[in-house]
């Protein structure tokens, strides 16, 4: 192996040891499913109540959130970076679309989200949840991916 990588044998059993390292911090920091769920629905209420404050208290001070309008829906260009952002943003949408319906449903095997107007799905979103808090929002809004959403 360290032929092929042009590195000496220590130099790969120490890069070996190190991702080992990071797989078991990381492993030990994931939330369990159940509690995922509790997060997701506490951030769902949170969004409805239109509550800054908790949605803040329910994001990881460095929260980022991405959003994949297609060029065929509104969207963000850029991630929404930090807690407060990433909740104010919420806070807005909210207010501009007051008849959106928010439904707790499985995506991508995790606990997610589901956005809806008009019992059509307008926005699918996935959590990236560590040590009790929101890291990574994953909002698809480009309506070609959710088909499939709005048909099942």
């Amino acid at each position: 192996m360290a032929e092929i990588v042009g590195r000496t044998p220590a130099a790969c059993r120490q890069l070996a040891s190190s991702a080992r390292r990071r797989i078991r911090v990381s492993q030990a920091s994931a939330t369990p499913t159940a509690q995922r769920a509790d997060i997701v629905r506490d951030f769902k209420e949170a969004w409805e109540a239109k509550d800054i404050d908790a949605l803040i208290g329910l994001l990881d001070p460095e929260a980022a959130a991405i959003v994949d309008g297609g060029g065929l829906a509104s969207a963000e260009l850029e991630p929404i970076q930090g807690a407060e952002q990433v909740a104010r943003s919420l806070v807005d949408l909210a207010r501009m679309a007051p008849t959106l319906t928010i439904l707790q449903r499985t995506v991508n095997g995790q606990p997610g989200l589901v956005v809806q107007h008009e019992s059509v799905t307008v926005t699918v979103m996935a959590f990236d949840i560590a040590d009790e808090r929101i890291k990574h929002i994953w909002a698809v809004r480009n309506p070609e991916k959710l088909r499939s959403w709005t048909m099942g």
